[in-house]
């Protein structure tokens, strides 16, 4: 009787919606909350089995998808450290560790979008490891390390290699300020002199020397 129902026309119309609702609810995407969110673990590292570009492109996909996501908020500014952007950033960078713009872009983002201080710290000082001579990178890690980490020192070290690999000459004057308001006088001494020796015009030599006096009066 169970047989004769199913393959009747009202039997098969009733099975064909039934499958076509259960195929419905399969295929489509069950929806994730951001705070569904977990961080790859480092050790995917040793399944990357000679991809690890190609593991590395796919990791940063999925960041730029979630660029301003911060899991763990202090406040309504700030993320806490070692932020889920941070881990996918840091993966990436570990794959692939000439992903100039993973470091790049990756820390700017941990900067100014999630405000993840620390993560964008860790990251920039990967990437000046690896590309010491990007004026680009130097100078955008000057900028987070004076404004973020408050460290003059740091940032003026990062801002006179920009000078030196092809940033605006003014970098080099802001690297020789900090230097000495940082405590490094005797680097802002070194930088001041290299640009008197560099200059052409006599009027900009006379305040480089007088500064330098004064410096030179600090030590």
């Amino acid at each position: 009787m169970l047989m004769k129902v199913f393959l009747s026309p009202m039997g098969l119309i009733l099975g064909s919606a039934f499958l076509f609702l259960v195929q419905l609810v399969l295929t489509k995407p069950m929806p994730v909350k951001r705070s569904e969110y977990l961080p790859p673990p480092q050790i995917i590292q040793n399944m990357a089995v000679g991809l690890n570009i190609q593991m590395a492109d796919s990791f940063w996909l999925r960041a730029l998808q979630d660029f301003d996501y911060c899991d763990q908020p202090l406040n309504s500014t700030e993320c806490k450290g070692e932020s889920w952007l941070y881990h996918v950033v840091d993966l990436t960078t570990d794959l692939d560790k000439k992903f100039r713009d993973a470091y790049f872009f990756g820390a700017m983002s941990l900067s100014v979008l999630v405000s993840d201080y620390d993560g964008a710290s860790k990251i920039f000082d990967k990437g000046i490891l690896q590309f010491p001579n990007d004026w680009q990178l130097n100078y955008a890690a000057g900028y987070h390390v004076l404004f973020e980490e408050n460290n003059k020192a740091k940032a003026a070290k990062l801002y006179y290699a920009a000078a030196e690999n092809g940033a605006p000459g003014w970098v080099k004057v802001l690297a020789g300020r900090l230097a000495n308001e940082g405590g490094e006088k005797e680097f802002a001494a070194q930088i001041l002199e290299q640009m008197i020796k560099t200059s052409q015009k006599p009027e900009l030599i006379e305040r480089l020397q007088k500064k330098l006096s004064s410096y030179n009066q600090q030590l």
